[in-house]
Parts: C-alpha cells; structure tokens; sequence
C-alpha cells in the first residue's frame, strides 16, 4: 500500500514513483479519486500506460472506473478530459479573481498585521532612538526583518518628500 502526500497536480511525488517502478503483472493500482492520481491528462496518460506495461490493473473507487475492460479505458480517458477541464477553470477563475482584486486596489497575499499607523510608530519609535527594533517587533508581535522592512519603507518615503534623512545600507538601522 502506497499513501502519497502531494498534490495530483505535480509530477515529481517520490512515492507515485516508487510505486510505479515496484507495478508487476497482476497487481492493481486502486485510488479514491482519480484526481489524486493527476489533474492532467497529459500527466495522467503516461501514468496509466506504465501501470499496463506492468501488466497492473487500475480502478477508481469515486468514478467506477476499471481499465481491465475497454469501458473502463474509455471512461477513464473521458473523466481524464473532465479533471484537466475542472482544473483550467479552477486556474482561469483563480486569475480573473486577481485581476478584479488587483482593479480594486488591493493586492494578492494576506493582509498586512500592523495598520498604517502602527507601521508609522514602529519606525517613528526606532528612527528616534525611543525602542529598538527588537522591541518594537515584541510589542506588535512581528519579526525584526518586518521592523528594519518598515523602517525602510519609511525612510525612503521621507527621503522622496525631501526630509533629508540619512540613507543607510538596507537591512540596517541607523539612529542618526
């Protein structure tokens, strides 16, 4: 019994490929849902012709599919077809979601943990000596990488409006 952990979607899964070199004449290759097998039909087809070169059986409990009968070939090649059309959608929804997110202003990733005025007392805070960088990243709960990134940010904005700040080396944070 072979239990794979990644994603039907990728290629490279050390324990797919195990299984398909240790495949002999007469076993069986049974999953739960053909798309944990692969998404793809281009991925999916060199699947299934090396499970019949070993001589192995396939079936997929969820689609019924059997491919010890002719049926079974073509419904497999068929749901095959649909799994590679489900995941297109999943990707051209996924995109245009982006792309309306994006013309509303709003980028991808998750949302920013300080607001912008925290991120302004954070690097008011350091630039003036008040708290180091590691103590404001324990008070907002951050990492040390966030605050000198802040602090950054903030340097170069003051730098842009003419503040005349001192410019550092990034990553560094100067109290002069």
């Amino acid at each position: 019994m072979f239990k794979e952990a990644a994603s039907g979607g990728r290629w490279d899964r050390p324990v797919l490929k195990d299984m398909l070199r240790q495949l002999r004449d007469g076993d069986g290759v049974v999953v739960w849902k053909l798309d944990r097998l692969s998404r793809s039909l281009k991925d999916l087809l060199p699947i299934m012709e090396r499970i019949e070169a070993a001589g192995a059986g396939f079936r997929s409990l969820t689609e019924s599919i059997d491919t010890t009968t002719p049926a079974g070939r073509m419904m497999m090649q068929m749901v095959g077809r649909f799994a590679a059309f489900e995941r297109a959608m999943i990707r051209e929804r996924t995109s245009a979601g982006l792309a309306q997110a994006r013309a509303e202003g709003r980028g991808g990733g998750r949302r920013r943990k300080l607001t912008p005025k925290q991120r302004a007392e954070v690097a008011e805070s350091v630039l003036s000596g008040r708290k180091t960088a590691a103590e404001m990243a324990r008070i907002f709960g951050v990492s040390q990488p966030t605050v000198s990134r802040i602090v950054a940010e903030h340097r170069r904005a003051a730098q842009g409006n003419g503040a005349g700040e001192r410019p550092c080396r990034p990553g560094l944070i100067s109290r002069a």
